[in-house]
């Protein structure tokens, strides 16, 4: 990315300006939503709360992929750790994610083989080394990296690789915005819609949604300006009584996204209804190895089924997900949930909103 696309959306003129819009167009009270974990902390970050009117309320979705991750999956994945004939492969972030009784870091901890990675295609390299062993790979995350997912179960296929397997858990975005439109204790007059995903389903991808429900969004980028810029248009179109689905991020987004990565993900998964922590069963947001791939399906191969689970005693993560709370509301925030202690999944990721929270605020 050429560097005047950073610099230029870090101007503080050019956010004063988007600042003096907002409080000038701004007259009705709304409430909109991020549903992107790096919305979240660029938020938090950029202090932008603090500078926009009363009258505007930023909430926190559902945009961390850890924290969707529902308490019986993390279970399942604890469940999987205990097979002795199991490497398993995982990104950072769900190491310290509690579980029911345990976690994947306390199962490491007490000998189990779980090793962190940074690509998908780390653990197809792992299974090459351990012929003798199943490497799982635990596949959490949304649209934005479900494709390179899909790559490497694809060049495992196409390498005949036979030990390499994935947990899919993956989230898909749209169908949670159906879900939060649907809840009546959620009320958001807007979203923020997130850049990442956009890059993978474009513009096109929200269209379903947009006019079922007509609710106003924006696609935004990562800077304060992007962000600010994507508020203004969205109480521009609350104020004027035109909701659109808008694109506040073309330097990145297309209307159409990425063709290839969808077809890749056509190919390998198909959609299946998934349980969200806080929300619960939405269908059609999950996705599961379609066709010859199911042969590289762990929750398949090893009969390993996701059971309901309860949430953390105390914990109001769920909430929190939803816009139902903040996380000073929580009664464990900041006292027996911190970083370095988390109850739940929203203070350990470093996209959740409660370890937003206590990094940027002081009070709140």
């Amino acid at each position: 990315m050429a560097l005047k696309h950073v610099e230029e959306y870090r101007d503080p003129e050019l956010s004063k300006k988007l600042i003096d819009r907002i409080h000038t167009i701004s007259q009705t009270d709304v409430r909109l939503m991020e549903v992107c974990g790096t919305h979240t902390v660029s938020i938090f970050r950029s202090g932008i709360r603090s500078i926009l009117p009363k009258s505007i309320s930023l909430l926190s979705g559902p945009g961390c992929p850890v924290c969707v991750t529902a308490q019986g999956e993390i279970d399942a994945f604890i469940e999987l750790a205990r097979n002795d004939n199991v490497i398993l492969a995982t990104f950072g972030d769900l190491m310290r994610v509690p579980g029911t009784s345990s976690s994947l870091l306390k199962e490491k901890a007490d000998g189990r083989d779980i090793r962190v990675v940074y690509s998908t295609f780390d653990g197809i390299q792992m299974a090459k080394d351990n012929p003798g062993k199943s490497v799982v790979f635990l596949g959490v995350g949304f649209e934005t990296t479900a494709p390179t997912v899909a790559a490497a179960i694809f060049s495992a296929r196409q390498m005949n690789i036979e030990n390499f397997f994935v947990y899919s858990a993956h989230k898909l975005v749209p169908p949670a915005l159906e879900a939060l439109t649907d809840q009546e204790n959620v009320q958001v007059n807007g979203f923020i819609l997130p850049g990442h995903v956009s890059v993978i389903i474009g513009e096109a991808g929200y269209q379903p949604f947009f006019d079922r429900h007509r609710v106003p969004c924006v696609i935004t980028g990562f800077e304060p300006a992007d962000i600010l810029r994507g508020i203004s248009m969205l109480v521009d179109q609350i104020e004027s009584g035109s909701p659109r689905l808008e694109n506040a991020y073309p330097r990145a987004v297309s209307h159409g996204g990425n063709e290839k990565a969808q077809r890749l993900l056509q190919d390998v998964f198909e959609p299946v209804d998934a349980v969200w922590r806080g929300i619960g069963a939405i269908p059609g947001s999950g996705l599961k190895m379609r066709g010859p791939y199911v042969a590289f399906d762990a929750a398949d191969h090893f009969q390993i089924v996701a059971k309901a689970a309860p949430e953390p005693k105390g914990c109001a993560c769920g909430e929190i997900l939803t816009g139902g709370k903040t996380p000073p509301e929580c009664p464990l925030f900041r006292t027996r949930c911190t970083p370095m202690a988390p109850v739940g999944p929203c203070m350990v990721s470093s996209e959740g909103t409660c370890a937003a929270f206590y990094r940027f605020h002081d009070e709140e």
